[in-house]
C-alpha cells in the first residue's frame, strides 16, 4: 500500500468538538479525528472515534467553567493519554473555539506535546463575537497569545468578521455553522493537497516546508464558473472576508489548491497563477501549487 502522511485533528473543548462533528458530518477524508474534553455530556455528543475525558479530578466531568487555568490544569492531568493519542501522526491540525476554559487552556498543551514529538502543528482558532462580552475577548486574545508560541503555524478566525457576509435573515445557528465552514475549509484545503490525486502533486515534505516555524497565516478560498471564472476564483480568495486582517505582504510562503474541470485551460492556469503570486511575491517566497480536476 502506498504510505501516505498520517493526519490527526484534534478538536479542544466545545467549539472544537462542534467544528470535528461538523467536518465528520462534510465527509472530510483522510484525517483520524481525535476530541479532547472536560464536559462529559458533550463528549458523548461526539462523532470522533476517539475521545479524551480532560481532568475527571479536577472538573468531575462538569467543564472548565470558562476558566483556561483548570482547561490547562485538565489536559495535563491527561497528558500521557494525550501522547498516546498523537503517537504516529505526522501532522495535527488542532482547531477550537478561544475564550473558554477548555479550549483556551488545553489547546497550548496539546500543542506543546506534538511539537515535542517533532509533529507539524498547526493551530485553526475562532476568536469570540463581540456579543459574547470583553471578558471572554480578552481571555481568547491571551489564548491566541499563548498557543501561538506551541505551534508551527496558527490561523486566527475571527467570528465577528461573519457579520461582514451575514444578512438580517442569519440564525445564531447559520452563524456558528458558517465559522465551522471556515475551520473545515481550511483543514480540507491543506489535507486535500497531500491526500487527494491531482495533476501536479505534493508530497507532506512540500507541506512541512512551508508551514514550519511559520507563524500567522491566513486562508482564503473562492469558486467561479463561466466567463472570467480563474481570475474571480483567484480575487475572491484573495479577499475572504473572514480571517483576520493579518496582511499578506511580506508572506514568507504560499500554498495553492486549484480544482478544476477537464476544459480548464493553461492560460487560465497562468493567470490564475500570476493574480495570486503578484500580490505577495517576496525572494524568500516557497511556491507550492497542485492541480486537481474534477
Amino acid at each position: 500500500a502506498e504510505l501516505k502522511p498520517r493526519i490527526t485533528v484534534f478538536g479542544v473543548g466545545g467549539g472544537g468538538g462542534n467544528a470535528v462533528n461538523n467536518m465528520i458530518n462534510a465527509g472530510l477524508q483522510g484525517v483520524d479525528f481525535v476530541v479532547a474534553n472536560t464536559d462529559a455530556q458533550a463528549l458523548a455528543m461526539s462523532k470522533a472515534g476517539r475521545v479524551i475525558q480532560l481532568g475527571a479530578a479536577v472538573t468531575e466531568g462538569l467543564g472548565a467553567g470558562a476558566l483556561p487555568e483548570v482547561g490547562q490544569a485538565a489536559a495535563e492531568e491527561c497528558i500521557d493519554e494525550i501522547i498516546d493519542h498523537l503517537a504516529d501522526s505526522h501532522m495535527i491540525f488542532i482547531t477550537a473555539g478561544m475564550g473558554g476554559g477548555t479550549g483556551t487552556g488545553a489547546a497550548p498543551v496539546v500543542a506543546r506535546a506534538a511539537r515535542e514529538k517533532g509533529i507539524l502543528t498547526v493551530g485553526v482558532v475562532t476568536k469570540p463575537f463581540q456579543f459574547e462580552g470583553a471578558r471572554r475577548m480578552k481571555t481568547a486574545e491571551a489564548g491566541i497569545e499563548e498557543l501561538q508560541k506551541s505551534v508551527d503555524t496558527l490561523i486566527v478566525i475571527p467570528n465577528q468578521n461573519l457579520f461582514r457576509i451575514a444578512n438580517e435573515k442569519t440564525t445564531f445557528a447559520d452563524a456558528f455553522a458558517m465559522a465551522d465552514q471556515v475551520l473545515y475549509s481550511g483543514v480540507a484545503s491543506i489535507t486535500d493537497l497531500m491526500i487527494k490525486e491531482g495533476m501536479i502533486n505534493l508530497d507532506f515534505a512540500d507541506v512541512r516546508s512551508v508551514m514550519h516555524e511559520m507563524g500567522r497565516a491566513m486562508m482564503g478560498t473562492g469558486e467561479a464558473s463561466g466567463e472570467g471564472r480563474a481570475l474571480a476564483a483567484a480575487e475572491a480568495a484573495i479577499a475572504n472576508p473572514l480571517l483576520d486582517d493579518t496582511s499578506m505582504r511580506g508572506a514568507r510562503g504560499l500554498l495553492i489548491s486549484i480544482t478544476g474541470g477537464r476544459d480548464m485551460t493553461l492560460f487560465e492556469l497562468m493567470r490564475l497563477l500570476i493574480v495570486s503570486v503578484k500580490k505577495w511575491m517576496r525572494m524568500r517566497m516557497l511556491f507550492l501549487a497542485r492541480l486537481m480536476m474534477k
